[in-house]
């Protein structure tokens, strides 16, 4: 059964994803990846989803928004830790709304449901990151007192480049 938790805005609930959801999942992620023009970047499946939010070890969460139990939005997230608060925080990897179904407060009551989640693991932070032309979720951001960390700059390693630095340890 999956249950549903309630929010303030009527007839809209979240609810945690199960096994069941994984092509729901990959739905989603494609759809943010359209939104955001990186559908070429999508490698996700739905078995590679299953393995990692729903197998042995999970290593992420997602959550859904949903209106009239329709899904309309799904967050995906997992713990990090942070070495000097020496606790544990939430990294929002994604959030995202249909666009026909913005402006109802729905990602804002799943944002503010991840940093009730947050603190409820007693957790030191919330944090994710935002393309920089995507003025929109700026701006909701900025509204709920989020703030940029003007000051890191976010580094990644993928592909052969992540291949080729573990094969650098192998050596």
């Amino acid at each position: 059964m999956k249950e549903h938790i309630s929010t303030s805005i009527p007839e809209f609930s979240i609810r945690f994803a199960s096994d069941n959801d994984t092509g729901l999942v990959l739905s989603f992620i494609k759809e943010l990846a359209a939104y955001e023009k990186l559908e070429h970047e999508v490698e996700a499946t739905e078995e590679n989803l299953a393995k990692y939010l729903f197998g042995d070890n999970p290593k992420a969460e997602v959550i859904f928004g949903e209106y009239q139990n329709e899904p309309v939005g799904f967050a995906l997230f997992f713990h990090n830790f942070s070495t000097f608060l020496g606790k544990p925080g939430i990294y929002l990897e994604d959030l995202f709304v249909k666009p026909d179904q913005r402006g109802n407060g729905y990602g804002k009551v799943m944002l503010t449901y991840l940093a009730y989640t947050a603190e409820k693991r007693n957790c030191g932070r919330l944090e994710w990151s935002v393309l920089d032309w995507n003025e929109p979720a700026i701006g909701f951001y900025e509204k709920l007192g989020a703030v940029p960390m003007d000051e890191w700059t976010v580094y990644r390693v993928t592909g052969l480049s992540l291949k080729n630095l573990a094969n650098d340890f192998r050596k």
